[in-house]
């Protein structure tokens, strides 16, 4: 056994146990971050990673401080201080910020340890895992490198599931953090919007932006979720609410929690052995009390949630994203007309995903089209948002596969605009459209391929969240799941 292919609470026992030292985890996960053919690494933080594990080595692990001492990667889209910085696109090699965002201060304070930073699609914009400009991040549970993670926070997925780190940071603007936890066996965090700041987190469209994480357990998210959650000034749309202490409300009693299963997308999903996963852990979910109801939900609004997404992130994206432009960020090319410098620093800087979503987003915000694009979109959101809280007034929880399928193939897939994506890849969005609360967990696997559920409650009810995903966790029995776990478990 390697204290690495534990949990981020397990290794915190054996730290304070002193079975493990902080010096000998770091150097374990620097060499399995080396070691990884995944794809997974923007950069390694080896030199100053070593130098923080020794200077904490000289003292005693708190026991109340689960970080201190944990190795841990971030998404290259959180602003790092010292260190490169450029959400995966070529218009942003070379950039080193100078500050640390609020979640890495928060970590870093904490005496976690950033051991790296991690790939993604391209400024964050893509589902796949394939748009950044390192290439494909690859799933681990797949050797063989023809299965996808899924992204865009593809890498950070990796460096949990690879048994790498015990916990990594990511961001969801539709699904990025949920979606690959699905594809990874991982437990994807995204909290109610304004709860974790997101102050250092390039903008991709900040009306549905989130910071997110992964962990291999749900208590190890409800302790991270201790350590992320609180009031930051420097985030104009940080919550005020008070602290909450989740790992102590932690609980996996559910009895006379109402769920509820939209049938409109459970009955999308052509997959058997998702279906079937999800029908068995309803019936056990009931068992244990719970009162499982299928609702249903206006088909025409299910397939207003993709288009809404499109216009509506990539016409905030194309706002906030102006400033790549070869004079105040981004390389400079040239040109004989400030038009040109421009042209030639985003012709050279970006790739055809995000030059189309640009386009788009653009399209959508010209005076001519806002009112029936943008405002449209925006009025299906508030239409999809109300249809939502008015299950929330019900229920506790919507509960639902994360993913209609296992892992997708890497041959097939693409970032293109279609019109035939169905409501279960894609509704996950709903979380980011009403900021709330969403986490997925392992559910099951299909060859050698796990594959997730999700649940997702009205905002700010984390603890209830948490609560039904303890429960599903107990049911499930794969709390702590890696790919090394697995392969052990398997016997492979």
């Amino acid at each position: 056994m390697n204290y690495l292919d534990l949990t981020l609470s397990e290794i915190h026992e054996a730290l304070v146990n002193k079975q493990v030292t902080p010096l000998e985890l770091t150097k374990e996960a620097i060499k399995r971050a080396k070691e990884n053919k995944d794809n997974a690494f923007e950069m390694i933080i080896e030199e100053d990673a070593i130098k923080k594990a020794e200077e904490l080595s000289k003292h005693e692990v708190p026991k109340d401080n689960y970080f201190y001492c944990i190795p841990y990667v971030a998404k290259n889209n959180l602003s790092t201080k010292g260190y490169e910085t450029n959400a995966s696109s070529n218009i942003l090699n070379g950039y080193v910020p100078l500050f640390d965002a609020t979640v890495i201060e928060a970590l870093n304070k904490a005496g976690a340890i950033l051991i790296g930073k991690s790939t993604l699609d391209e400024l964050a914009m893509g589902g796949t895992g394939t748009s950044g400009h390192l290439g494909t991040t690859y799933n681990p549970y797949d050797p063989k490198h023809l299965h996808l993670i899924g992204g865009s926070s593809c890498g950070s997925a990796v460096a949990v599931a690879a048994s790498i780190v015990p916990f990594a940071l990511g961001s969801d603007t539709g699904d990025s953090v949920r979606k690959p936890a699905s594809h990874s066996g991982l437990v994807g965090l995204k909290p109610t919007w304004g709860l974790i700041s997101r102050f250092g987190l390039f903008p991709f469209a900040p009306s549905l932006d989130h910071v997110g994480f992964f962990t291999r357990s749900v208590k190890d998210s409800a302790i991270a979720l201790n350590l992320l959650a609180f009031h930051d000034d420097n985030d104009s749309t940080s919550s005020f609410k008070p602290k909450v202490d989740y790992l102590k409300n932690l609980s996996s009693d559910i009895k006379g929690k109402k769920l509820a299963v939209i049938a409109e997308i459970f009955n999308s999903i052509e997959d058997e052995q998702v279906k079937s996963s999800f029908l068995k852990l309803i019936e056990k979910l009931k068992n244990d009390g719970a009162i499982v109801e299928y609702i249903n939900f206006d088909n025409k609004l299910l397939n207003a949630i993709y288009p809404t997404y499109m216009v509506i992130s990539c016409a905030e994206s194309t706002s906030n994203n102006a400033n790549l432009d070869g004079i105040k960020f981004g390389p400079y090319l040239g040109g004989k007309t400030y038009q040109e410098v421009i042209y030639n620093a985003r012709t050279n800087g970006f790739s055809p995903l995000i030059k189309r979503r640009f386009v788009l987003g653009s399209y959508s915000l010209m005076r001519e089209n806002q009112q029936e694009l943008f405002l449209r979109a925006q009025k299906a959101r508030r239409l999809i948002v109300n249809k939502c809280n008015e299950i929330f007034e019900k229920f506790d929880a919507i509960i639902l596969p994360a993913s209609p399928t296992p892992a997708p193939l890497e041959k097939g897939s693409n970032e293109k605009v279609r019109n035939d994506y169905l409501a279960a890849d894609n509704r996950l969005a709903i979380g980011n459209f009403g900021g709330f609360p969403s986490i997925t967990l392992p559910m099951g696997f299909e060859d050698g391929l796990p594959f997730g559920v999700n649940i997702t409650c009205k905002p700010f009810n984390e603890v209830g969240m948490f609560n039904i995903a303890s429960n599903v966790e107990k049911n499930t029995g794969f709390a702590g799941l890696s790919y090394q776990n697995y392969l052990e478990k398997e016997g492979k």
